[in-house]
């Protein structure tokens, strides 16, 4: 693994913790969920090779601190953030832009927001509910999720985030277990130290998030939407392969599920490292 360099980046409302390795063009990867950073790894020190890579914690996760704790999370702040990194690494060219769930929302708006800092993005499956044709159901899932957690605490209230993100007709059967590289075991602990936070504030804020889908259509050439090859017929599977169709783009389909790039990280960054270059 290679050291990366590490950064802080006072922004408005927090200051973001960033890593910066490799040599080339700059690639920022976005995380999702609540790896922060550190979920990246395993396809950061890859692209090292061809790309100067930035990862950071989103603000509130991790090692990226609120000025508010109590703040209010808005989709537009966490894509301004990214604008901000961008603007410190790579102020005269546009960038190469990936991001993953609600990663790839922020990577989304950033994109319909500052189109001339983007040179490409890939976006892998954002739970950009509000597309689809049941969104009213998803958004009763999301408030049942939020009075769960209220009323009875955080395994309950991802209990029901769980069941709800679940392929119609998917059965309670356990899957196989996948062996996790011994990098991302290890994360788990700060993992569980993000989860009241991303189920408090990021969830209800970003499954609310509405594109600018007109605006995409315009910026269809450099945006890749992709999902994982196990999440056919699953809530987060669904948004990007119903806007593939709306803007006449294809899917592109990475190995694993939601969270491939931790499961499978050398067949993903590879992948990646194509859908960059194409």
């Amino acid at each position: 693994m290679t050291d990366p360099t590490i950064g802080h980046l006072r922004v408005n409302g927090a200051t973001l913790h960033y890593e910066v390795r490799g040599h080339g063009p700059l690639l920022l990867l976005i995380p999702g969920g609540t790896g922060g950073a550190a979920s990246l790894d395993g396809i950061a020190d890859d692209l090292a090779a061809e790309y100067t890579v930035a990862t950071y914690d989103p603000r509130g996760m991790s090692r990226s601190t609120l000025d508010d704790p109590e703040a209010e999370q808005r989709v537009a702040q966490h894509a301004d953030d990214a604008f901000r990194i961008l603007q410190l690494l790579s102020p005269g060219e546009p960038a190469r832009v990936f991001g993953s769930s609600s990663g790839a929302i922020t990577a989304l708006h950033l994109l319909t927001a500052h189109p001339e800092r983007v040179q490409r993005l890939v976006a892998h499956e954002p739970p950009i509910v509000e597309v689809l044709p049941d969104a009213a159901e998803h958004r009763a899932l999301i408030a049942r999720v939020q009075a769960t957690f209220r009323t009875q605490g955080l395994m309950p209230a991802m209990a029901v985030f769980a069941a709800g993100l679940k392929k119609d007709g998917d059965t309670t059967e356990p899957k196989a277990e996948i062996k996790l590289p011994p990098q991302a075991a290890a994360r788990a602990e700060q993992t569980m130290a993000n989860l009241p936070y991303f189920v408090g504030r990021i969830v209800p804020s970003f499954m609310s998030y509405a594109p600018d889908i007109h605006r995409l259509e315009e910026l269809s050439d450099r945006l890749v939407l992709a999902c994982g090859q196990d999440s056919r017929g699953e809530l987060p599977y669904r948004p990007a392969a119903l806007l593939t169709e709306r803007l006449g783009t294809e899917l592109l389909h990475f190995p694993g599920g939601h969270t491939g790039l931790t499961t499978h990280p050398a067949e993903f960054g590879e992948l990646l490292r194509k859908a960059l270059r194409a």
